[in-house]
């Protein structure tokens, strides 16, 4: 019949205006039985890792027409994650083996889509990896940077949120090719990462700057050939003005959006036209098919030490929605995750 046991979960309470709270998640404990139906074309899983991502807060609002669907209130909050099959009634998977995709905030879940998963082959690395580097984040920025922005060797390059998740990789996969590489952070500690750990040839703190196209002038003194985004409203503004002629710029995130009830507005597009510029956004599960690649491509660049990966993790379940409204005001350092269980 199979044992059943108790299974705390991080619900949301309702939809969210503004900056959300932790007040706005609750734990919850339910129970869950350690077996599925044979035919039932499912897994259960054991999660051991949860990813916290700036993508997450726009699906704590109602949505409409958006790429994904909003989270559900009352209902466990989902994303990527590094799970351990306990039960399996797919004949893909089997008991004991170990995956990453998205998943339950919750210490089981119960996933009825697992095609949808990767499954882990290589345990030479942390397992937390596949929470970033070899996971989400790390096909987000390979895809983003080597297929969308088809860099070269002497161009430059700039990365804004540049210690997160992604960025911390775009910035060392642009030293790989050979780039000039500038990375803006919100803290001094996030800076001297960026130019001590992660290689980037210069690095500011954008909250120190009063005019972000004067501070993008003094780096990029004859103009940004990529610029990688992941924040938008005056940012994007500013490196609009500082683009070189037939610049690219891949739009990954937005996250000086998020919190907003009204986006703030870009007035430098024109820069498009007049440089001739290429802005284009993408989604990661638009480079999964090249994820077996970008595996092939990364992992000795990790085990030599060429890439390196910072992450903030945080202990036990209960710590995730802190985790995950921590992620808006520049809290964390590195990748966030929530470490669940140890095998």
């Amino acid at each position: 019949m199979g044992e059943v046991i108790s299974n705390k979960q991080i619900l949301l309470k309702d939809y969210v205006n503004g900056f959300p709270k932790e007040s706005d998640m609750e734990l919850k404990i339910s129970t869950i039985k350690l077996k599925i139906p044979e035919d039932s074309n499912t897994l259960l899983v054991k999660n051991l890792y949860l990813s916290c991502d700036p993508y997450m807060r726009p699906r704590m609002k109602k949505m409409e027409g958006s790429y994904t669907d909003s989270f559900i209130p009352g209902s466990p909050i989902v994303g990527f994650g590094v799970a351990k099959v306990v039960d399996s009634a797919h004949p893909k998977f089997k008991k004991d083996d170990l995956v990453w995709g998205i998943t339950g905030w919750e210490e089981y879940s119960i996933i009825k889509a697992p095609e949808t998963l990767f499954k882990i082959h290589n345990t030479d690395v942390p397992l937390s990896y596949y929470t970033g580097i070899l996971g989400m984040p790390g096909i987000t920025a390979y895809g983003g940077f080597y297929e969308l922005c088809s860099p070269k060797k002497g161009e430059t390059v700039y990365v804004s949120a540049a210690s997160g998740a992604v960025g911390q990789l775009v910035g060392q996969f642009a030293k790989l090719v050979g780039c000039y590489v500038v990375g803006s952070a919100g803290s001094k500690e996030k800076v001297e990462l960026l130019k001590n750990k992660f290689g980037f040839d210069e690095a500011f703190n954008y909250k120190e700057e009063q005019d972000l196209s004067a501070a993008l002038k003094r780096y990029f003194p004859d103009g940004i050939d990529i610029y990688f985004e992941n924040v938008g409203g005056k940012m994007l503004d500013a490196v609009l003005l500082n683009m070189r002629i037939h610049g690219r710029i891949a739009v990954c995130g937005m996250i000086s959006q998020y919190n907003l009830e009204q986006n703030e507005g870009v007035h430098n597009l024109f820069c498009l036209i007049s440089k001739r510029l290429r802005m284009q956004g993408f989604l990661a599960v638009d480079y999964f098919p090249l994820y077996q690649k970008f595996v092939e491509m990364v992992t000795p660049h990790i085990k030599e030490g060429k890439v390196k990966y910072v992450e903030d993790i945080a202990e036990g379940i209960e710590s995730a929605p802190g985790a995950l409204v921590g992620l808006f005001s520049g809290r964390n350092v590195g990748k966030q995750l929530v470490l669940v269980a140890r095998e």
